[in-house]
């Protein structure tokens, strides 16, 4: 006889408990649908799900089912949105919501041309791979080119710049589909991936390396373990909270994007529980990252600078805190290619 007696101590929500509890969120309560914000939000949100092979309860989706009736008057009137609503159609549909509206909607964009309005390269890929995901085009020779010459240039992802690196990851998502076929990226764009890496670690900058890590992933590599490492610490950070009269700027998409390479990476994804009320993400960061004292240091030395790492160690020894040179030791640690990425990154005359 078992003298174990149970004493009720309730469970943890599993992770599709907690995604549909994060859907119900940002659908109902963080914003309302008229708001654009509402609409990058939820793209967002539905989009890491639909990528990060979510298994979400049947249910969970009906938040979205008078926005999903409505969605033909809406791209009609708001055609400069038709990305992000054809994004949530696409993605709604494809985490199983019962519906067939996307391929008529993606061929009323295709016919008013409306991919020909966007400035863009990177908006132009985005459009076109929505437009593909039901048969309605595929991405241009010749945009495709011009990507790849972009993301192959990897002198340019050695210097800190936010706009090409997320630029850089995106391009990699588009045309690795999200994970679902290979890029074929060239060892130089591989190359671009693992400076930019090196460049968000020094930053420890959670969201940038988060979505470098998956786009590694998606092109078939393997991510730095310092990196990794990093990042599931960096998780636990999270906090969720009510907020019931709506959010101010939060760490939402910090909090969606290293939840998504969790999941794609085999850990668990979206900790805390979402507020019915609405929720507030918000995260307490371990340390700050090395990147500006670490320019400081290089610029300050003018011509004195060099680009061999071997020689500018010791004077980094002797000029960065303790914590920031911790940070600059698991970033040469982190990459076989820090030497070449250090040599871009120093500038030196």
């Amino acid at each position: 006889m078992s003298n174990v007696v149970p004493i009720g101590l309730p469970r943890r929500p599993n992770t599709a408990q907690r995604q549909a509890a994060l859907i119900n969120s940002f659908a109902r309560h963080r914003r309302q649908p008229e708001d654009v914000f509402w609409l990058k939000e939820n793209a967002e949100v539905l989009n890491v799900l639909a990528t990060g092979g979510a298994a979400l309860p049947a249910q969970s989706l009906d938040v979205f089912k008078g926005f999903y009736d409505g969605l033909e008057q809406r791209l009609r009137f708001f055609p400069q949105y038709y990305r992000f609503l054809l994004s949530i159609c696409l993605d709604l549909e494809d985490l199983g919501y019962e519906g067939e509206k996307g391929r008529a909607l993606c061929q009323w964009v295709a016919q008013a041309d409306l991919p020909t309005s966007e400035l863009s390269d990177l908006q132009r890929a985005e459009a076109q791979r929505l437009l593909a995901r039901r048969g309605c085009g595929r991405l241009d020779g010749d945009l495709e080119q011009r990507l790849r010459r972009f993301i192959g240039h990897s002198e340019t992802f050695a210097l800190p710049n936010k706009k090409a690196a997320y630029e850089l990851t995106h391009i990699v998502f588009y045309l690795s589909e999200y994970g679902k076929r290979s890029p074929g990226l060239s060892e130089a764009a591989v190359v671009s991936l693992e400076f930019a890496g090196l460049l968000a670690y020094l930053d420890q900058d959670i969201d940038l390396l988060s979505e470098i890590c998956v786009a590694l992933r998606f092109a078939g590599e393997t991510p730095s373990a310092v990196w990794e490492d990093w990042l599931s610490r960096e998780l636990a950070g999270f906090v969720l909270s009510a907020a019931p009269d709506g959010p101010a700027p939060d760490a939402y998409h910090e909090y969606l994007v290293t939840s998504w390479w969790a999941e794609l990476a085999g850990l668990s994804g979206f900790p805390g529980m979402p507020q019915t009320a609405g929720v507030m993400v918000t995260r307490h960061a371990t340390r700050k990252g090395p990147l500006r004292a670490i320019s400081e240091v290089l610029y300050g030395l003018g011509p004195g600078r060099t680009g061999d790492w071997d020689q500018m160690r010791a004077i980094f020894e002797r000029t960065l805190a303790a914590e920031h040179q911790q940070i600059l030791e698991g970033a040469a640690r982190s990459s076989t290619r820090f030497d070449a990425f250090f040599a871009g990154f120093s500038r030196a005359m």
